[in-house]
């Protein structure tokens, strides 16, 4: 079994390092020795990558996910042994707007690392995000057992990730395994149509939110140490759990209107808002069952908003 001693000095590819959630794991890879190769088209400045200095830590190397000879490239230079891909395109709306560019990002994106891994005989795992949002439209709490039904296209391009990933699994014998999440929020999102950025630009700017749906949107919140650990945990357990798909999570499950009020309170501050219900084919309900994570991996969410809100809003307030 790996265990976190095992990724000193291992050679490990994260594809959204430079992203939200990517970031965070990059810095905890570091932080436990590993050597970490991070391709990327763009970074922000007010960014958590950036902010951290993590550039200095790692490899970074120019390169597009779409190409796929690039991406093979880059595997063999740097004889990359694991790979954790969280590179996509992450924003629901822009997949409303732009659902090519999501699908040749996600889908074509996924392959392009699936067939670098499966055509390099050094890498031994492959970590992949899908997402919550795989599932599609349920009233149920969702469990892995659960078809992939969605039918927006960001939806969609999360479960073609999820499924291609499981297809070099079970045809290639690729050691590959799965992580679907519910919302992920905590320092370093800046992405700020998400509800909880949205938010915190809202009350540090002193202007009214503009909520896209109808208010009564309800998922669960996970805040991205829990996120990590859960990636660090399938790292830890890649052997016994390859081709396995895993719900994370958290027991905060609230609608929008709910979470403002929490962090309304948290941060003792009154946010105005406006309901604009002008969100397309949107998942009303979302909720998932993360006990097979727990029993397999020993995952138990740690944070909470009311132990991690205060510590986001002062970092919001220092990059805005």
């Amino acid at each position: 079994m790996e265990n976190m001693e095992g990724l000193k000095g291992k050679r490990i590819l994260v594809t959204g390092g430079t992203g939200f959630v990517g970031s965070h794991l990059v810095e905890s890879l570091i932080a436990k020795g590993a050597r970490v190769i991070v391709p990327y088209r763009s970074f922000d400045p007010r960014s958590y990558f950036a902010t951290k200095k993590l550039e200095r830590q790692v490899i970074l190397v120019t390169c597009d996910l779409k190409d796929g000879g690039r991406v093979y490239d880059v595997v063999t230079k740097y004889e990359v042994e694991y790979i954790f891909h969280l590179g996509a395109q992450a924003i629901v709306a822009t997949a409303y707007h732009n659902p090519v560019e999501t699908v040749a990002s996600d889908v074509m994106g996924t392959a392009h690392i699936l067939e670098a891994a499966r055509r390099y005989p050094t890498i031994k795992g492959i970590l992949i995000a899908s997402s919550d949002k795989a599932y599609g439209k349920s009233p149920n709490q969702y469990q892995e057992t659960d078809p992939l039904q969605p039918d927006h296209p960001y939806e969609v391009s999360k479960a073609a990730t999820d499924l291609l990933a499981q297809a070099y699994f079970r045809t290639y014998n690729l050691p590959v395994v799965i992580a679907r999440f519910g919302n992920i929020y905590g320092e370093g999102d800046l992405n700020f149509n998400r509800i909880i950025p949205g938010i915190m630009k809202s009350l540090i700017n002193e202007e009214p939110l503009e909520i896209r749906s109808d208010g009564t949107f309800v998922r669960d919140y996970c805040y991205v140490k829990d996120v990590v650990a859960g990636y660090l945990l399938m790292f830890e357990h890649l052997k016994q759990v390859a081709g396995e798909a895993f719900n994370f999570s958290s027991d905060e499950t609230l609608s929008v209107t709910g979470l403002i009020a929490k962090i309304e309170a948290l941060l003792k501050k009154r946010l105005s808002y406006h309901i604009r219900k002008v969100q397309k084919n949107e998942i009303p309900h979302q909720t998932l069952r993360y006990d097979k994570a727990m029993k397999l991996l020993g995952y138990k969410p740690k944070y909470t908003l009311q132990a991690t809100v205060r510590d986001i809003y002062r970092w919001y307030t220092s990059v805005l």
